[in-house]
């Protein structure tokens, strides 16, 4: 069995994720080649945490909250407040500039921010597809009920429910909360997936899985997931897409389409944000 353990990272302003994917271990888990869970964490009044605009290609940003709000505004012009409980899925296809700020109502009050980002990679023939935005509010996600589990299918199919949100190759992303003492039998709904309990400690098929690490899951395995003490548990995976170029925020199935979003967010020819002026520069290019 795979384990992957986390790596702290500093997002700046003293805002630290920890890293899952990419990894060591595994680049990616079906077409998720990027894992990061922030909080919780309390901000004071006058602390800033945003994003300012930056750029992405070949990949799908997912946005799942449990606590807070950001502002997110892009290139295409759209502007949504993110919330707990929704998925917002951006499609970078070409080229889409975005920034994730604080909401102006909660800048000047102490807030609290819990949550996931990931990437999931494009297929090779969508790679250069027109960017978009779709946000699927909470009320529009399936929950399922089961004895002391309640399942949230935040993308995919699984457990007899299906979500609402498109995706461009099969892909699961699934938020379970247990109940201390409760167990789920987690079905084998994607060729490949993985399982991170956020708050304790769990047993997956008997074998120990702490807090804050992910276990990638055998093929058609259905291991059964017992919990002590309550936990969340967030399960990702889908179908392989193969081997990404990954440099800072670009992924692509080609190193040359790499080295041109690089000279083209150099050159600033990434459509702008609507209202921003602010940008994060290109970091030094490895030799």
């Amino acid at each position: 069995m795979t384990y992957i353990t986390p790596r702290a990272h500093d997002l700046g302003g003293g805002f630290t994720v920890r890293r899952v994917l990419p990894s060591v271990q595994r680049q990616a888990i079906g077409p998720f080649v990027f894992f990061d869970h922030f909080g919780p964490v309390t901000a004071q009044p006058g602390d800033n945490h945003d994003v300012r605009p930056h750029p992405h290609i070949g990949l799908a940003t997912v946005t799942y909250l449990f606590e807070g709000a950001m502002m997110h505004r892009d290139s295409t012009g759209v502007v949504q407040r993110i919330e707990p409980g929704a998925i917002n899925w951006m499609t970078a296809g070409r080229g889409i500039v975005h920034s994730e700020r604080t909401p102006d109502d909660l800048r000047a009050v102490e807030r609290h921010s819990h949550g996931f980002q990931l990437w999931s990679a494009l297929p090779a023939e969508h790679e250069e597809d027109a960017p978009s935005f779709v946000h699927t509010p909470a009320s529009e996600i399936p929950v399922v009920q089961l004895p002391g589990v309640t399942v949230r299918v935040l993308v995919g199919s699984a457990f007899g429910a299906s979500s609402p949100v498109k995706t461009l190759s099969p892909t699961l992303y699934l938020a379970l909360e247990l109940e201390a003492g409760a167990a789920v039998t987690l079905p084998a709904a994607a060729v490949e997936r993985g399982i991170y309990s956020v708050d304790a400690a769990v047993s997956v098929a008997g074998t120990p899985l702490p807090s804050g690490q992910m276990q990638v899951l055998t093929e058609g395995e259905e291991p059964v997931v017992r919990a002590d003490q309550a936990t969340r548990l967030m399960v990702l995976g889908g179908a392989p897409l193969g081997h990404r170029f990954m440099v800072w925020n670009f992924v692509s199935s080609r190193k040359e389409r790499i080295v041109q979003a690089q000279a083209d967010w150099e050159a600033q020819r990434f459509p702008m944000v609507p209202g921003e002026t602010e940008f994060i520069p290109l970091p030094a290019r490895r030799p």
